[in-house]
């Protein structure tokens, strides 16, 4: 057979090129001899053991940069400053110096030494990893359907402003949520500063706000302003914000005011004033705690906290009022004495423990926002409260009970009346139907009615009603589904675990189970560190 024109030339060239550039290759080593398959050996072991050399050193620095990698990040997580590194470097060659006798160790002890823990290297990994992390957060982001944003604003111990922006979505195995941005505002805080900052931000990491299903907020001036200004700005872009605060108001306000001067005066006035008092205390056998607590506005359960210890402490303060001699003293010893008065105080200290309460069960990792509108609806419907203080039983208010000698005041009539409807206002935001929520918990006691297709319809607009129909039957007469329920351990276990078949009933329940439950301690812990060496003890935990 004839090769054509093309590979007889290739072969030609291939050829000429060997017998003129690689002669004295040819010459040295003869085809088919014991030298030459020698040499080549010889060449081949040479070859692998610069390799082995090489990935070696290659090897040992990868695990070197890994080591210095994750001590930065429990260091960052402890939030020492760089400056530590050396010592904590120090530390370990100090210690495995002293507990390794073996010989063998000697090559572990000099990769320590190796590892780079200086302040400038720090900082280089410190970003780094921040970089990463934040690569991960925004690439789940953009693949999410949905996303939700909760908005904390604060400052901090440098009189800075820090806006914190929360994100939860998923990222296609779970539920994250995670510290998507902490903004400075070195400037004014007001509404527009914050959109235009949040704007930057979302163009900054290529993000949309038509994908953010509830932006969750607090009640702070900057946030909501006192034309909300930034509430109205936000609803351009998603349907839903919620604002969470908790603000007493009134009366029960001045009440509360009053107990913290008095609280500040006995703590805050001098440390010499505050000694003496601790010392007083010391000597009390009948004191119950060492010292009241300072009221901090960051701290959502301070408040409840701070009565909490104020109450047991009363004789003690009383005690001490009337050994001191400061002017303001008297006037803070006869608002003490006034029955009426700390018959309030009692009762808030019991009714912020109920608060407090609440606000725990709604906290941390793993709270959908299904968990959040039921423990709503649990507390706003315990209207034992009401009748409790009605007929003077006080079961459930038992500082009043014994300390007030169980006085009830129009002042506490009033506010159990008005509680179930502050609740009721400040999360009228939460606009998802009953029926939505019920499916979510309970998929299989929902009918598969026109009105529940509607309703998920008014929701998501862009939603196949008719495939939401179709899917709630087929999903609803499964076995597979209602076992998959019974053995699931949460709601969103049992959600991201069913079946891609039913796609459209999974984007309306992934759509509900991305919103934010509520703006809780993540947020009021960072702060905490960072204002940390002007807080009290923490107990709020």
């Amino acid at each position: 057979m004839t090769l054509p024109i093309n590979t007889l030339m290739r072969k030609y060239n291939i050829k000429r090129h060997h017998e003129t550039k690689h002669d004295t290759f040819k010459v040295a080593f003869p085809p088919k001899t014991e030298a030459r398959k020698r040499n080549i050996e010889a060449l081949t072991a040479g070859y692998a053991q610069s390799s082995r050399i090489l990935v070696r050193g290659l090897t040992a620095q990868k695990k070197v940069t890994t080591a210095s990698l994750k001590a930065l990040r429990v260091l960052a997580k402890h939030t020492r400053p760089f400056t530590d590194t050396e010592v904590f470097k120090e530390v370990m060659v100090t210690v495995l110096e002293q507990l390794v006798t073996d010989k063998s160790m000697d090559g572990v002890i000099a990769s320590v030494k190796l590892v780079s823990l200086s302040a400038r290297s720090a900082i280089r990994h410190i970003e780094a990893l921040s970089d990463a992390v934040q690569g991960v957060i925004t690439k789940g982001l953009s693949q999410a359907n949905y996303f939700s944003l909760a908005i904390d604003e604060s400052t901090d111990s440098t009189d800075v402003a820090q806006l914190c922006v929360y994100v939860r979505y998923f990222d296609g195995k779970e539920f994250r949520e995670e510290l998507l941005s902490l903004i400075p505002l070195e400037g004014h805080t007001t509404g527009d500063v914050i959109v235009r900052k949040l704007e930057e931000l979302f163009r900054l990491h290529s993000l949309s706000f038509e994908r953010v299903n509830l932006i969750v907020t607090d009640g702070a001036p900057a946030i909501v302003g006192k034309h909300r200004v930034l509430v109205s700005r936000l609803k351009e872009h998603t349907p839903q914000i919620c604002v969470l605060c908790a603000k007493l108001s009134g009366e029960i306000k001045e009440v509360m005011d009053k107990v913290m001067c008095v609280i500040n005066f006995v703590r805050g006035t001098s440390s010499t004033q505050h000694r003496l008092f601790r010392q007083l205390v010391a000597e009390s056998e009948e004191a119950t705690y060492d010292d009241p607590l300072l009221h901090n506005d960051v701290r959502w359960l301070r408040k409840g906290k701070a009565l909490d210890r104020f109450c047991p402490l009363l004789d003690e303060v009383k005690a001490f009022l009337r050994l001191s001699k400061i002017r303001a003293a008297a006037d803070h010893l006869a608002l003490l004495g006034d029955e009426k008065f700390m018959s309030n105080v009692a009762f808030l200290a019991d009714i912020f423990g109920h608060l407090n309460q609440l606000n725990l069960q709604l906290q941390w990792r793993g709270k959908t926002i299904v968990d959040m509108v039921e423990k709503l609806e649990s507390f706003t419907r315990k209207e034992l409260f009401k009748s409790d203080i009605s007929t003077g039983r006080l079961l459930h208010f038992s500082t009043l009970k014994s300390q007030a000698l169980g006085q009830v005041t129009e002042l506490m009539v009033d506010f159990i009346k008005q509680l179930r409807a502050n609740f009721t206002s400040r999360f009228e935001d939460y606009s998802i139907p009953k029926d939505i929520i019920a499916f979510l918990r309970d998929p299989l006691t929902v009918r598969p009615s026109g009105d529940f297709t509607s309703q998920a319809k008014q929701m998501i607009p862009s939603l196949d009603e008719a495939a939401l129909e179709m899917e709630l039957i087929d999903f609803q007469t499964s076995s597979l589904v209602s076992d998959a329920l019974r053995s699931a351990e949460s709601v969103s276990a049992f959600w991201v675990g069913s079946s891609e078949e039913y796609s459209t009933i999974k984007r309306l329940t992934f759509y509900v189970l991305t919103m934010f439950p509520s703006l809780y301690m993540r947020v009021v812990l960072f702060f905490n560190e960072c204002n940390k060496d002007a807080r009290e003890e923490s107990i709020d935990a």
